[in-house]
């Protein structure tokens, strides 16, 4: 089950598929995502790398839903992976920031990801993601404040609860208490404006809801990343 620091490989595979155009990407070595989000580099954090590229390969995200109609039921579900091939390496040695012949890390995407970034891309700035990648929670704040921003036609309203509201598209069952989760949500939101200071979104009035706007995380002078 992906956890943690795990979201970071989707994000990574998305901007060198963006970058290389091809739903097969390479990459010389794990020091190159290490470095790309900051992280420490060594034996055990390689390890980490790799176990973190084994869990998001084995995810399987399920979608469903369940109709009712006057005549029959709907039942439809349908399923979602990120990759059908991975081939990691990583030195005994940390040291060495590349490996001799032909190791090289290869990644092939499945189809309906390559497709996803392709047809929906999600300008976000790599530097925000590298300062809260020790903060999962805040990142995924971001990054669906990145994607909700760039999609939102003027300012809009999201819920904080129910079947379709923040609560249940960040997947934050734990915060589910109302209190509790505007607490943490307010927290997550002075991260995110301490990365992106222009970030529109702001919790309504009473407490039940979120505004954004129309806005683009990723600030002009440093270019988009995929």
């Amino acid at each position: 089950m992906p956890w943690g620091q795990d979201r970071l490989i989707p994000i990574f595979l998305a901007t060198l598929a963006i970058r290389q155009q091809s739903p097969q990407i390479t990459f010389d070595s794990a020091a190159e995502m290490l470095d790309t989000f900051g992280m420490q580099q060594g034996g055990s954090q390689y390890r980490r790398l790799v176990g973190s590229f084994q869990r998001i390969f084995g995810a399987t995200i399920f979608f469903g839903t369940n109709t009712q109609g006057e005549q029959a039921a709907v039942f439809h579900r349908a399923r979602f992976n990120f990759m059908t091939e991975a081939r990691i390496w990583y030195s005994r040695d940390p040291e060495a920031k590349l490996l001799p012949g032909e190791c090289q890390n290869m990644i092939i995407l499945t189809d309906e990801f390559y497709r996803e970034i392709l047809n929906h891309p999600i300008p976000t700035d790599l530097e925000a993601a590298r300062v809260l990648s020790s903060s999962p929670a805040a990142l995924d704040l971001f990054m669906w404040l990145s994607y909700r921003c760039f999609t939102a036609k003027g300012r809009e309203r999201v819920p904080l609860f129910g079947d379709f509201g923040l609560v249940s598209q960040l997947g934050s069952v734990e915060y589910a208490r109302p209190r509790k989760f505007r607490e943490k949500l307010e927290s997550w939101l002075n991260l995110v404006r301490a990365m992106w200071p222009e970030c529109p979104a702001s919790v309504d009035a009473n407490g039940m809801g979120l505004f954004v706007d129309r806005a683009n995380a990723v600030l002009p002078l440093r270019g988009p990343h995929g």
